[in-house]
């Protein structure tokens, strides 16, 4: 069953999905009704072309009998990844990054991106920090958010988007309570049309306009590190870029 509930999650046919893994439509037929048991490469080959997460996959061999094939490692036993994080973080100053988890918690953060979390209410502010939660939250940084109902119209996109291609646990319950947020979404058309939605912050030294970029690792063969993900936030004119150079400084 769980084949064939990723194979519709990604809108594929049995005759297009078997052709792709190299096997007869009728054996894919057999495993999806459990009449025949895959072996541990079966299932890689048929999660490379589901394209399902390593945590999934590992609930695919658990289902045929078999050990799960990819380990899952706390994030601070990553070794290299783990360092490989925290340089990146470090080399965004004075732009605000934060490494997050699938469901949007923060691992780990540069001091740029502290400095905006800094003086979040006990409830949103304690470990581990929902990113999403926090800039959403009425109580969070949702009034300092000047294009708010863009802003949360777009976060609830990308969760939707998220939530449909890994069926992470736990994320359909933060899209749920993030949709509690607010009244209601503003249709894009209603949106600006630039070319991305920037994300346009109060502080008390001047007003800020944020794009942001996602950074994951290629190829990964850990869970923990198949979920990282780097959000980084980067100027979106000339006045922002002065004010995170001046906000920096000041800290230094």
């Amino acid at each position: 069953m769980l084949v064939k509930r990723w194979r519709e999650r990604r809108r594929r046919s049995q005759l297009d999905v078997s052709l792709a893994a190299d096997l007869s439509t009728r054996h894919l037929s057999y495993i999806e009704t459990g009449r025949s048991t895959p072996s541990p490469e079966m299932i890689e080959r048929i999660c490379d072309e589901l394209d399902v997460p390593l945590r999934e996959r590992n609930r695919f061999h658990l289902a045929a009998g078999f050990a799960p094939a990819h380990p899952e490692r706390p994030f601070a036993d990553l070794g290299a990844a783990r360092q490989a994080v925290d340089a990146v973080l470090t080399g965004m100053e004075p732009n605000p990054a934060v490494a997050v988890n699938v469901c949007w918690d923060m691992l780990a953060a540069n001091d740029a991106m502290l400095a905006f979390l800094d003086g979040l209410p006990d409830e949103l502010g304690r470990a581990p920090v929902n990113i999403l939660r926090a800039t959403l939250h009425p109580d969070g940084l949702a009034p300092q958010v000047r294009n708010l109902g863009q802003w949360r119209s777009h976060v609830l996109r990308r969760v939707r988007r998220q939530l449909e291609r890994t069926a992470a646990d736990g994320l359909g319950e933060l899209l749920a309570e993030l949709e509690g947020y607010g009244d209601g979404e503003v249709p894009s058309e209603d949106a600006d049309h630039d070319l991305v939605v920037p994300l346009q912050l109060a502080t008390p030294y001047g007003d800020l306009s944020l794009l942001y970029a996602a950074t994951v690792f290629g190829s990964p063969r850990d869970v923990t590190l198949d979920e990282i993900a780097i959000e980084t936030f980067f100027p979106a004119d000339a006045a922002t870029g002065r004010l995170l150079r001046a906000l920096a400084d000041a800290r230094g």
